[in-house]
């Protein structure tokens, strides 16, 4: 019998080490045999989103094309068949966070659209003109913009905690922000423009002895990192799919039970309502009540078969390994004299932000590009963090499970030919 070649097998493996086979899980990837301008691929766009193996890609054609039907409102075997695989997955992303409850698990668009699910359904009602949100200067447009809303509408303050010049948050500064007005604090888990790790317990444990809720966003720190909601005691937490292997159109919602039970649902419409008649409205119980219309059917199969695909593979392996391809780069670019890397403070995620003196990060992206190398330049949807870096923009390169040394090595031969090239 053939030994197993997927990564997901290997990973079964009890007697196995901790650690990943990239070239088998590189297999489970086929857009990284590809090429860019004839050169081979080499793809450090994660933190926009993530490339989708082939476990999830089959999940979701099969679910097309064997065992498709709306779900939860017919009766007939098709329709059993999608409502059982889809309510699978919630309890697939109830196990991921280690939520207590899998009606604490809501399926939404996408992370913004989570966000904003809370801050109509949850902040609105309770806050009036003068009550304060605390947000970090490193989130991103997605939890910047609906409580930009809510300070437009309704009067509320947003307030905002800075970092040091190294991207370290500025914890002591968070602390004497927060005032008997303070209604809500939502943060990052991980800065998707720096890579830098906020002490997010430390955090909700401050909020929480003031009895403050916490929103955490969670769409790097669910990437890169094992999370428990229950330790970390959130109220809120939102991740993205299509950054988690998965496919865009679909988001996840954590909320407690409690803060759920309690909360108006955000949209109307067919699935969550109990009862309609001409002169009222009763609505359904959890989690359906925040889920109106045909839900992303096929998505959420495929966001349940990247998790388990992570799951299979190990958090901790992936992070270690993750760690070890940021390190290595990370050297690499500080042997670079005129570049500049911003966001070193420790703990950090493997992301990498850098620019150099005189030429745009749009110009230096380019020629890293012909080279094959995919990075992202631009503000990041963090326009109050590159404010206050005191620049337009920068590039990024952002490291996966399936990224390796040799593609370190790339990155900064790229970099090398685009400061040569501006000379």
């Amino acid at each position: 019998m053939n030994a197993p070649t997927t990564a997901k097998a290997q990973a079964q493996e009890k007697t196995a080490p901790a650690k990943l086979d990239i070239e088998a899980v590189r297999q489970d990837f086929p857009i990284l045999a590809s090429h860019a301008y004839g050169k081979p691929l080499v793809y450090l766009d994660n933190a926009a989103s993530a490339q989708k193996p082939m476990q999830v890609t089959q999940k979701m054609t099969d679910c097309i094309n064997q065992h498709y039907a709306n779900v939860h409102r017919g009766l007939h075997y098709l329709s059993n068949q999608a409502t059982e695989a889809f309510e699978n997955v919630r309890e697939v992303v109830q196990h991921f966070l280690n939520a207590r409850d899998k009606r604490e698990i809501i399926f939404t668009s996408g992370a913004t659209d989570a966000i904003n699910l809370v801050a109509q359904s949850f902040a609105a009602p309770r806050l009036v003109a003068g009550d304060e949100i605390i947000l970090s200067v490193m989130e991103h447009h997605s939890n910047i913009v609906p409580w930009h809303f809510l300070r437009e509408r309704q009067g509320v303050v947003l307030k905002w905690v800075p970092m040091g010049a190294d991207g370290a948050f500025d914890f002591a500064a968070y602390e004497r922000l927060i005032t008997p007005k303070t209604k809500l604090i939502a943060m990052t888990q991980m800065s998707n423009a720096l890579g830098t790790i906020p002490p997010m317990q430390k955090i909700i444990r401050l909020a929480h002895d003031k009895n403050i809720p916490v929103l955490v966003d969670g769409c790097q720190g669910a990437v890169h990192m094992p999370t428990n909601v229950q330790e970390l005691d959130c109220d809120f937490y939102v991740f993205a799919g299509h950054k988690l292997y998965g496919p865009t159109g679909i988001g996840i919602l954590y909320g407690k039970l409690e803060h759920l039970e309690d909360m108006r649902p955000y949209r109307g419409g067919g699935e969550m309502i109990s009862e309609v008649t001409q002169d009222k409205i009763t609505y359904a119980d959890l989690p359906h009540r925040f889920e109106a219309g045909t839900p992303p059917i096929v998505e959420v199969v495929g966001l349940g078969a990247a998790l388990e695909y992570v799951t299979d593979l190990g958090q901790d392996a992936i992070a270690t390994h993750e760690a070890d391809i940021f390190a290595y780069a990370m050297e690499l670019l500080k042997e670079i004299k005129p570049l500049k890397l911003f966001g070193t403070a420790q703990p950090k995620g493997s992301i990498i932000s850098f620019g150099a003196e005189n030429i745009h990060p749009h110009d230096l992206a380019t020629i890293i590009d012909r080279e094959g190398v995919a990075v992202r330049a631009g503000h990041h949807c963090a326009q109050p963090l590159m404010t206050h870096l005191g620049v337009s923009a920068t590039a990024r390169a952002s490291f996966a499970l399936y990224n390796t040394r040799q593609e370190a090595e790339s990155l900064a031969a790229a970099i090398d030919k685009a400061l040569a090239f501006f000379k």
